[in-house]
Formats: structure tokens, C-alpha cells, sequence
């Protein structure tokens, strides 16, 4: 059954004060939505980006971690639905509400981490806990129980170390911030590009032609042509800051007189209204 919830917390001056406030809060998390997509698969969503958990007989791949406080839930969810411990943890993305539970689980007897080696390089330049201590080229993957996780970087989008994780038996793929449920968060410091981001997420529709379902890094399940409108959404805002441009529309002016009623999975976040001066300069550039 297809989630309809979404909630993504915003408040804060900088991403990486975003991901520490949420790490050193001393209230419990949320409780985190258990949905299933086959008697082997679910997501875990809620506080922080969707975490995707397979199930073999040899132990559990997760894909993302959200933040550190949320490792007690994880693994309690975890132990309803089977009873074989975490072996591999998969990171889409070096961003703490996708790598929060890194440093947690690799305390964990038999957990190895894996990311994008941009990724991985980004985490260590940035400082950032749980840096996994295996890392993927363009293509990898990890095959445990018999069941396997293919790994495929495509370009820059989000950041410029996003990895797709596709579950072939399954006919989903897991897009990490390359895809969610909402505007986008474009983290310029971490070789972010919205030039770049469309023909990504087309080469990756190109290569998981056969995909049923896909896990957006934030929000409901979705199908390929889900993604497929958000393109448009996004080439569409795009258009708009051209066009603005041309009228000599100064910068600090234009993300109010952009229209986002009608785009699909476009509405305003703060994440994206930062991240708009950014875009503006790239999509200026020559």
C-alpha cells in the first residue's frame, strides 16, 4: 500500500546546523511509518529520509539511516519484521538524514557501510560521522542471501555523489534526494546541479525501464511517471528563471515571481528558497 504522508522538518541557518539540532535533540523522534512493498522489502519513513529494508536469509541490506536518534526505532523495526541481524548499510548520498545512523550501526558487529566514492570523499571533507568504509564506482553492487542491490551513479544532481540503488527482484529503485516528494534541495557545497539533474534522472529511467516502484528520498512511494513529471516540474521552474533572467529581474527579487501552483511535487520548502540563489548564478552562467 502507497503512502500518501510526507513531513520534512525545516528550520535552521544551515543544512549542517539542520542535521546537528536533529541529532542532539533530547525528545524522542517520531515514531517511523512502516510500509511495505513485498514480504521482503519495506520502507521506514518518517524523521528524516525513507529507509529501505531487505530482508534475506543471510541478514538485512537497509538503504539510508536517517539521523543518529533514530537507530533505536530502526532497529526495532527491524526486529518485527525479521530476525536476522543488519549486515549492509547503503548510503544514497553523504547528507546526515541519510547517514545519521552510520556511526551507530557500524558499532554493530558485521555492518559494513557503502557509498558513492564522491560521497564518502564529501563526508570526510565536510567532517561528517559514520564516513562508510567501502566505496562504489559508477557501478557496484552487494549480494547477500541471494538476493542482490545494484549501485549506479548517472551525474550530478542533488550533490555530485548520488547513487540509485535498484532491488532487480523487486522491480524498485531507491533514488535518494535525486527524487522526492517535493521541491528540491540543490547543496551547491556538495557539487550540486541543476543543469545536470534532469539528464540524471532520464538516464536512470532509461536504465530501470522495468521498475514498478520507486522510494523518493523523502515522501510517498511513487512509479516512474512520477518522476517523469517531476522532471517537468523542475525543467519548468528552470524555464522560468531564464525567463526572468532575460527580463534583468534582479536576483534577490525573482524566487517570489516564481509559479510553482500546478507543478507536480513542487511546493515551496525553505530548502529550496535557499537554494535558489545558487541555481540562479548556474542557470546564468555561460
Amino acid at each position: 500500500m502507497i503512502s500518501k504522508s510526507f513531513a520534512v522538518r525545516l528550520a535552521a541557518v544551515s543544512l549542517t546546523g539542520i542535521w546537528l539540532a536533529f541529532s542532539q535533540q533530547q525528545a524522542p523522534p517520531p515514531d517511523l511509518n512502516v510500509i511495505k512493498i513485498a514480504d521482503d522489502l519495506h520502507i521506514l519513513e518518517g524523521s528524516g529520509g525513507n529507509t529501505a529494508v531487505y530482508q534475506t536469509d543471510e541478514g538485512v541490506i537497509l538503504v539510508d539511516d536517517k539521523f543518529a536518534q533514530n537507530v533505536p526505532q530502526i532497529l526495532a523495526k527491524v526486529r518485527g519484521l525479521t530476525d536476522k541481524p543488519i549486515r549492509y548499510v547503503l548510503n544514497t548520498h553523504l547528507h546526515g538524514d541519510h547517514t545519521g545512523g552510520n556511526a551507530e550501526l557500524m558499532k554493530m558487529p558485521g555492518v559494513e557501510t557503502f557509498a558513492y566514492q564522491a560521497a564518502r570523499d564529501m563526508m570526510i571533507e565536510q567532517k561528517l560521522p559514520g564516513v562508510p568504509r567501502i566505496a562504489f564506482g559508477d557501478r557496484g553492487s552487494v549480494t547477500l542471501g541471494g538476493k542482490t542491490v545494484e549501485a549506479y551513479y548517472f551525474g550530478r544532481g542533488h550533490t555530485r555523489g548520488d547513487m540509485f540503488y535498484y532491488f532487480p527482484a523487486r522491480k524498485t529503485v531507491h533514488t535518494g534526494d535525486l527524487f522526492v516528494r517535493t521541491s528540491p534541495n540543490i547543496d551547491y557545497r556538495s557539487g550540486a546541479s541543476v543543469k545536470a539533474w534532469p539528464a540524471t534522472l532520464n538516464a536512470a529511467l532509461k536504465q530501470f525501464d522495468a521498475v514498478e516502484v520507486v522510494i523518493p528520498g523523502h515522501g510517498a512511494l511513487g512509479k516512474k511517471s512520477d518522476v517523469a513529471a517531476w522532471i517537468k516540474s523542475f525543467e519548468n521552474v528552470q524555464a522560468q528563471v531564464r525567463a526572468l533572467q532575460k527580463k534583468k529581474v534582479a536576483k534577490d527579487q525573482a524566487y517570489k515571481q516564481i509559479k510553482l501552483e500546478g507543478l507536480t511535487d513542487f511546493a515551496p520548502s525553505s530548502f529550496f528558497e535557499r537554494s535558489f540563489p545558487g541555481m540562479w548564478d548556474e542557470l546564468a552562467a555561460k
